[in-house]
């Protein structure tokens, strides 16, 4: 294979001496001590979990920290030769899914180096026509275009703005012929996904969380979340209270219509362990009645047809199973019993359910007919992952696939016939013959195997080691699978092996294997990533000094817990807007919600658990740790950026020897979404340079 100059440059130019050890900036010590059950923990950084927006004290602490952050990671070898070639593959044209609404389909679209995807919207044999451009929104290119959704007719579309990645949202709504706002404009709404339009266009539901207490906005908890009625047109003060909980305020809410209008579902939740549902025959106007009232398992709604509801669920079969539900008795039946493979969701695509499974962390798509009786497997261009399949009334709806060294690509399915089309490839600079996957199982400490998957170039010598990028999640329910990444090709490309771990606390074997994996038994999470760390190396893929890890959210506790745990294990480690302080975490946005994975801080067995594992607490003197590249942002308000803040204040101010422990607080940033194009890649350059170097990719 010929690789790319910028590439070969990285690998054969020699690289300077990084200076070490840091000075880091100073960090103030305080006395605070979180003090629960009979237990005191200090808490010496607990002034840094103030808001950087408000607080001078704090700004000047992170103005700090990203000056000594940012002159270290000047110095880095290939840093630029690395920005310049992921600013070269980005460089492609790239969609969403399309929705179709009216005879008319609405779908993103991204020339390459846009900050933000553009909305489209076509008509049957007519050319497609930018609808919503949100490029010139903010000089920065950090204001996004986040939810959106068509009416029934096609008319008007409401769409979500999100400014600076925060998870709230201004819910705004456009007149697709005109291309010109209307004066609605609602706020509060976070967290909510799509609204739910009413058949006629004239309305939608939404749900809204009450206004934050003043200059909390980014920080405090969010309760009593209610469902709301708009009339398009109509100020936010005229909106009707549609559904809410008073008398439990920590429970969400989210509104569902079937595609014929006449049934709401309303699924309730408090955490990541299920929901429970409501529903209403909107045709006899009636108002939610519960059908689900437990929230210990998982229903996704999967479409209605005439009286009948149908669902994917987790009640009574661990690996999910499809129901019929009977709307007026509320009689349950099993139409589609649970198997070998997890269900992961399902719609009515005309008169046929497909349903979403995946068998081994691979999507494989399964269609039957309303009675359960099976119709055929969906065909997919390969391994890989699917998304969309959402439900039409005609039969057809389109959906997305992606693997490892397969960009995306949309495809349009006809469920009458079960046939694919493709219609819109992205095409990036690079082979994807070039590069090979693999799925391994290895044993992790209680004898539990794991899959993983494992990409690198085909020409690599794998008779020795590389270095390698492992990277994990392990929780939430929350399922890893193949998918493109330009920054993972990157490293791919620059001769690096890329090791997704399918880890407990995950989806992919269902209920059993998230609960293998949370509350009690959230330790199997980092076992099994160690044990994937030794099974590479021990089937020599890589070697000690040659790891890095890599993980987010959730994923960015992971990395802290097993950097804590197992040092002299890796090389490098990236912990991005991690969850830190495993006893304060509930006391900020959306903490609550996660209290099934994690536990509850007023239990006295959770809280000593938490202790035992969580990042910031763990920070233990004495034994080297590795390069560790900590990376949040300053408008996170899903986990606030003061759990990454503490964090690094603590391995800063820890004797855990010379190698840099350094943090890199994005501006104008949140938790992911929403991010532009050229931010992305600025902090995909500067964590390639830094794991590079100290797994001597670069050297």
């Amino acid at each position: 294979m010929r690789l790319p100059l910028a590439i070969v440059m990285m690998m054969s130019t020699a690289a300077p001496v990084v200076a070490a050890p840091i000075a880091y900036p100073a960090t103030q010590r305080g006395f605070e001590v979180e003090a629960r059950h009979g237990i005191s923990v200090p808490d010496p950084y607990r002034w840094l979990e103030a808001d950087v927006r408000t607080d001078a004290n704090v700004a000047k602490w992170v103005e700090a920290q990203n000056k000594v952050t940012m002159a270290y990671l000047a110095g880095l070898p290939k840093r630029e030769a690395i920005r310049d070639r992921l600013t070269a593959l980005y460089d492609y044209e790239r969609f969403g899914i399309p929705k179709v609404s009216g005879g008319l389909q609405f779908f993103a679209r991204n020339s390459g180096l846009q900050n933000q995807s553009v909305l489209y919207v076509q008509a049957e044999g007519a050319e497609p026509k930018v609808l919503i451009d949100p490029n010139p929104w903010a000089r920065d290119g950090a204001t996004a275009l986040a939810e959106w959704t068509p009416s029934k007719d096609g008319k008007h579309l409401a769409y979500a703005v999100q400014d600076g990645g925060t998870d709230w949202r201004t819910i705004k709504v456009r007149d697709v012929a005109t291309g010109a706002d209307l004066a609605d404009s609602l706020e509060g709404a976070k967290y909510t996904g799509e609204v739910a339009w009413l058949p006629d266009g004239s309305g939608f539901y939404y749900s809204r969380f009450p206004a934050p207490p003043a200059g909390q906005k980014y920080q405090s908890e969010t309760q009593n979340e209610a469902i709301w009625l708009h009339k398009v047109g109509t100020p936010q003060s005229a909106d009707r209270k549609f559904f809410a909980t008073p008398d439990k305020p920590r429970l969400g809410h989210h509104a569902t219509l079937s595609e014929d209008g006449r049934w709401m579902v309303v699924s309730s939740f408090e955490g990541s362990g299920g929901n429970g549902i409501f529903i209403a025959d909107l045709s006899k106007g009636e108002t939610p009645r519960p059908l689900v009232t437990a929230l210990d398992k998982e229903w996704l709604f999967a479409g209605a047809s005439g009286g009948t509801l149908w669902f994917v669920t987790n009640w009574q079969a661990p690996r999910y199973q499809l129901v019929a539900v009977d709307g007026a008795t509320g009689k349950i039946s099993t139409l589609v019993a649970e198997g070998k493979a997890t269900m992961t969701g399902g719609a009515l695509v005309g008169k046929r359910l497909v349903v979403q499974t995946l068998e081994d962390a691979r999507s494989v798509v399964q269609l039957y007919e309303t009675d359960g009786k099976p119709a055929g497997t969906v065909p997919l261009p390969g391994i890989g992952t699917a998304t969309g399949f959402d439900a039409s009334d005609d039969g057809t709806t389109y959906f997305g696939f992606s693997s490892f060294a397969t960009p995306g690509s949309i495809w349009r399915y006809d469920a009458n016939s079960n046939s694919a089309t493709v219609v819109r490839e992205a095409k990036v600079a690079f082979n994807p013959a070039d590069y090979t996957v693999s799925q391994v199982f290895y044993p992790s400490k209680d004898g539990t195997k794991v899959p993983m998957f494992v990409a690198h170039r085909k020409d690599l010598d794998m008779s020795k080691p590389h270095p390698a990028l492992l990277y994990g999640y392990g929780g939430f329910n929350v399922s890893s699978t193949p998918g493109f990444s330009v920054s993972r090709l990157v490293w791919m490309e620059m001769g690096g092996v890329f090791a997704l771990a399918n880890i407990r606390g995950g989806g992919e074997y269902g209920a059993a294997w998230h609960d293998g994996g949370r509350l009690l038994n959230k330790q199997n999470v980092f076992d099994d990533f160690i044990a994937a760390g030794e099974a590479l190396i021990a089937r020599g893929l890589t070697a000690k000094g040659k790891l890095a890890i890599q993980g987010g959210s959730n994923g960015g506790l992971l990395v802290g817990a097993v950097t804590n745990q197992r040092p002299d294990l890796f090389a490098a480690a990236l912990p991005a807007v991690g969850v830190m302080d495993m006893l304060r975490y509930a006391n900020w946005t959306a903490g609550r919600y996660w209290m099934d994975d994690y536990g509850d801080m007023t239990k006295p067995e959770m809280f000593r658990y938490n202790l035992g594992y969580s990042p910031y607490h763990n920070v233990k003197g004495g034994k080297d740790y590795p390069a560790i590249l900590v990376t949040t942002a300053d408008t996170d308000d899903r986990v606030v950026p003061g759990h990454s803040f503490k964090y690094a204040a603590a391995l800063q101010a820890a004797p855990i020897g010379d190698k840099p422990h350094l943090i890199r607080i994005e501006t104008r940033a949140g938790h992911g979404s929403g991010k532009p194009t050229d931010k992305i890649i600025a902090e995909a350059a500067d964590l390639w340079a830094f794991a590079g170097y100290w797994t001597g990719l670069t050297k």
